[in-house]
């Protein structure tokens, strides 16, 4: 009995000496929340000594965070937050520049363009539309083939779509149309958008969520989300217009003035490592490693044909005018936060 109680007394031990020698990462992102677990485990089968705190919310909120923490810096990483915002993040001396274990294997249009990268890119993500098969059918409506097509009288009252302020899909939408319209003609495609929307959200996810369950017959959301609903059973259809589709690159980087840097860089490196690389692409169609990724069930084939030429530099530029004018034209539709 001595034997087996002095042993137990070493392994409490020994798991109390494991958990203090642990290192605890805040990392702030805008990844699903229902994917959090998921990433965390994967990194933690390689890593078991960097515990990772998740500070999670939505793209827009999470920038607006860690530009009022600039002089006071909270979080570590951040790992799975918009290109655009990580641009942003480099424009204001708020990163840390790192060139990661592996960064050769990346696309280029997937990392930062300085000589040492503040920022490294994982996957994209794609704007869809989400439609409810039995609502549309049911109120009359046909599915979308283009922007445009949003704006007909027929979808009045019928499509909700993210708020670009605190969504970075609503954010990529609205950039991709001004680029792809230009900006006269972009905003003139939304002030008809908008007459048939019926409300805006602060989630990316939440307007094809609403699609999944009736609550709306058309929600302007992601690629990622809509597959993953129909693929679960709800009676979606997913809708990919012809003009083309905004995307946004998810994006890592390390938060300049953080005392676990040695961490920090290991996190980056294995985010952009090949196991990561497959990881993702069980969700989304576009990778950062060339040659990784395989078809996702419910994406259209030729995925990265469809995303538009996207001038990350000029969205990240024009982000708070863009944002200001939208909320100033728009915003009355927005739902309460």
């Amino acid at each position: 009995m001595k034997k087996l109680k002095h042993a137990l007394a070493l392994a409490l031990c020994a798991a109390a000496f494991g958990a203090q020698a642990q290192t605890g990462l805040t990392v702030y992102t805008a990844l699903e929340a229902d994917d959090l677990k998921r990433y965390a485990q994967r990194f933690n089968e390689d890593h078991p000594d960097i515990k990772i705190n998740w500070v999670r919310d939505s793209t827009g909120i999470v920038t607006a965070r860690l530009l009022a923490e600039k002089e006071n810096p909270r979080a570590d990483v951040v790992w799975g937050l918009a290109g655009t915002s990580l641009l942003m993040l480099k424009n204001e001396g708020m990163l840390r520049p790192y060139s990661p274990e592996g960064l050769e294997k990346l696309s280029p249009k997937f990392r930062d363009s300085g000589d040492e990268p503040s920022w490294v890119g994982t996957n994209a993500w794609m704007a869809a539309i989400c439609v409810n098969t039995i609502e549309a059918e049911k109120e009359g409506l046909p599915i979308p083939s283009s922007w445009n097509d949003l704006t007909k009288p027929v979808y009045q009252g019928h499509v909700v779509m993210p708020n670009p302020n605190s969504s970075g899909t609503g954010f990529l939408d609205v950039s991709a149309w001004l680029q792809m319209m230009g900006e006269d003609e972009g905003w003139a495609f939304m002030d008809g958008l908008h007459n048939n929307i019926s409300r805006y959200t602060h989630s990316g996810s939440k307007p094809c969520k609403m699609a999944a369950s009736g609550e709306t017959a058309i929600g302007v959301s992601f690629a990622f989300r809509g597959a993953r609903l129909k693929d679960q059973g709800a009676p979606l259809e997913l809708a990919f217009p012809k003009e083309g589709l905004g995307w946004e690159v998810e994006a890592a980087g390390i938060i300049k003035g953080t005392s676990k840097v040695d961490a920090a860089e290991t996190l980056v490196d294995w985010a952009i490592s090949r196991k990561a690389m497959e990881m993702y692409n069980e969700g989304f169609a576009i990778v950062a490693m060339p040659g990784v990724a395989k078809p996702v069930k419910h994406f259209p084939i030729n995925a990265e044909a469809l995303i538009i030429d996207n001038d990350f530099a000029w969205a990240a530029e024009n982000r708070d005018a863009i944002l200001a004018k939208w909320q100033q034209r728009y915003d009355n539709k927005s739902e309460a936060k």
